[in-house]
């Protein structure tokens, strides 16, 4: 292979195959599409910095406390509703099959932990294993009937008992002042299509997470109706001392307490009282959004008859229609939830033309950085922009200087003690060295010294478990390494040989 053109469609496809690249010292052709808006980059060994040496920075997200109760886009809507989602169909089942296939482990790991996330994972596991186990379909109309009250009225109905609509801030500003909007919570009613169809929804989906049959009368809205008509509603009853998170700068919404360990204790205790009534092979079915599942490319894999979309565009909209939000049809909430840009055959085509110019360069061989090309176009406005590609970062150290794409080697089959004096000699103080995903050396650690006399490639074999076929020669070691200062400094990946 000469050389690597990319047609990915995500950051981290891109990462890892730039990273091969970099290993084996090949020439990658990058390039992307968004919309009317395309751009290529060339990656050439020695001569341009890597794909992953940049990064673009990461997309602006509206604060966590107006996603969760000051929305006023339905952007906030259906980013609320995927988290929801999640939350309830993929990363609780998941969880819980986490604790059923080792639960000493599992409760051992919370117990270790002892924090608010820890406790608000055993709460949910226990909810979904005790409280709001589904044994029938039944139980799952139940199930979504109370949800659907939850989240669009006792949700509201509480944070209008903390803010009330004439609250005021501590500067004596109301509190409900834009771009806040005042909700107002919803009425059940199974005249209303859209709350029966969410119920509908939301309920069938909770019945593959259980495994339970859906049977034929769910299509039925008269029968579902009835079904949701027996469920019993308790009176909501508004709760003194509710924390509700206002700062936009806050990264969680669970609160830490200082009991959290006794708290976590008795949910443990609970747990383990549970487990006793279930069937050893019980596990849930944890249910992935579909947009995680295919591209929009492979859209005709896509499936609009499993509900995802139907439970997702509910939750937003019930939750638009709390804050006197617009409200968005089936189809556009998915473009806006699954982040969705179609793909345009003029820019994808400009992508691909720029590609092919730049690979001639690169079989041609022996071309200068100048004379290759970058290039951002969006083809909207319209915009061309090409430039030089951006050389690799040089680091200097004493009389040594290398770039990314340099890699040290040392033969002969050293040991640990070998390898350190060969960085001592170039004025590197060795601290930490790894192969893979084990720590072969670290400094701070006194047994680790008892393996100075041994080799690299013994170590290798029996610390990091290296399997290493007969043709291999040579293995890939990280070093960490500080100057005479107590300086870090990044050197490059260093071979050592044994053959």
């Amino acid at each position: 292979m000469s050389v690597v053109i990319n047609a990915l469609d995500n950051v981290n496809a891109r990462l890892y195959v730039d990273q091969r690249c970099l290993y084996f010292q090949k020439p990658l052709l990058e390039s992307g599409t968004l919309g009317a808006k395309c751009n290529t980059q060339m990656v050439i060994p020695h001569l341009t910095e890597n794909y992953g040496a940049s990064r673009d920075p990461p997309e602006k997200q509206a604060p966590m406390c107006t996603v969760h109760s000051f929305p006023h886009n339905i952007d906030h809507c259906l980013t609320w509703a995927r988290s929801e989602f999640d939350g309830l169909l993929e990363k609780t089942p998941a969880e819980v099959n986490t604790y059923l296939s080792n639960p000493s482990e599992y409760t051992n790991a919370m117990r270790n932990a002892g924090d608010a996330q820890a406790r608000d994972n055993l709460e949910r596991v226990l909810d979904c294993l005790d409280r709001d186990k589904c044994d029938t379909f039944e139980d799952c109309i139940t199930w979504a009937r109370l949800k659907f009250e939850d989240y669009f009225a006792n949700r509201v109905k509480q944070l209008t008992f903390t803010f009330p609509e004439d609250a005021a801030t501590s500067t004596g500003a109301p509190f409900w002042s834009a771009p806040k909007r005042f909700p107002r919570p919803l009425q059940f009613s199974t005249s209303d299509l859209s709350h029966l169809n969410f119920v509908m929804s939301a309920a069938i989906l909770r019945s593959e997470s259980f495994g339970i049959p859906i049977p034929d009368w769910v299509k039925n809205p008269r029968k579902v109706a009835d079904a949701v008509d027996r469920v019993i509603v308790p009176d909501f009853q508004p709760k003194e001392g509710v924390k509700v998170v206002t700062d936009e700068k806050a990264t969680s919404l669970s609160t830490a307490s200082v009991d959290d360990a006794d708290v976590i204790n008795d949910l443990i205790t609970k747990l383990e009282r549970c487990r006793t009534n279930l069937t050893p092979t019980f596990r849930m079915k944890p249910i992935q959004f579909e947009k995680n599942l295919v591209t929009f490319e492979n859209s005709r894999l896509d499936d609009d008859t499993n509900y995802h979309m139907d439970v997702i565009a509910g939750l937003a909209n019930m939750r638009a229609r709390n804050y006197s939000i617009p409200e968005v049809d089936k189809l556009k909430a998915k473009f806006i939830a699954g982040r969705i840009i179609p793909a345009i055959a003029t820019s994808t085509a400009m992508a691909t033309g720029l590609v092919c110019l730049e690979l001639y360069k690169v079989l041609d061989g022996g071309h200068k950085v100048e004379d290759y090309r970058n290039t951002f176009a969006n083809l909207a406005l319209p915009l061309f922009s090409m430039a030089e590609p951006v050389p690799p970062k040089v680091i200097k150290h004493q009389e040594t200087s290398w770039t990314v794409w340099d890699r040290w080697t040392l033969g002969n089959n050293p040991t640990l003690r070998e390898l350190i004096q060969w960085l001592k000699d170039k004025g590197l103080k060795a601290y930490s060295i790894s192969c893979g995903n084990c720590l072969l050396f670290n400094s701070m650690f006194p047994r680790h010294k008892e393996r100075m006399d041994r080799t690299i490639a013994d170590l290798g074999r029996e610390v990091a478990k290296l399997e290493i076929p007969l043709y291999r020669r040579h293995l890939d070691v990280v070093v960490a390494c500080e100057d005479e200062e107590d300086n870090d400094v990044d050197i490059p990946l260093v071979s050592i040989y044994f053959r």
